[in-house]
C-alpha cells in the first residue's frame, strides 16, 4: 500500500518538503520567545481600579468580623456559628492578604 502511494505522489509531482532540523529548533525558539514577551506583558499589566478596595474591604471586614465575636463572647456576627466565627474572620483576612501579593 505504501508503494502505491509513494507512486501516486510521484505522478502528482508532489514533494515532502523537508525542514532541517536548524530551521525546526529556531521555528521552536521563536515561538518561546514570542510566548515569553506575552507572558511579560500580561504581568505588567495594572490591576483592574476595582481591586485595592475590594482587598482592603476584605482585611477590614475579617478584622472587624473577629473583633465583634470576641467583644459580643460569640453572641454576633452568626450565634450559630460558634468559633466558626473565626474561621470566617481569617478566612476573609487571608482572601484580602492573598489580593494584596497580586497587586501592583
Amino acid at each position: 500500500m505504501s508503494d502505491s502511494a509513494d507512486r501516486d505522489r510521484a505522478q502528482d509531482g508532489a514533494k515532502a518538503a523537508v525542514v532541517p532540523p536548524a530551521a525546526k529548533a529556531a521555528a521552536k525558539r521563536a515561538a518561546a520567545e514570542q510566548e515569553a514577551r506575552r507572558r511579560a506583558r500580561a504581568e505588567a499589566a495594572p490591576n483592574p481600579t476595582w481591586w485595592a478596595p475590594v482587598f482592603v474591604t476584605l482585611l477590614v471586614l475579617g478584622l472587624i468580623w473577629i473583633v465583634v465575636f470576641y467583644v459580643t463572647q460569640g453572641a454576633w456576627p452568626i450565634q450559630a456559628f460558634g468559633y466558626w466565627n473565626l474561621i470566617v474572620g481569617f478566612g476573609l483576612l487571608l482572601t484580602g492578604f492573598a489580593m494584596t501579593m497580586k497587586w501592583k
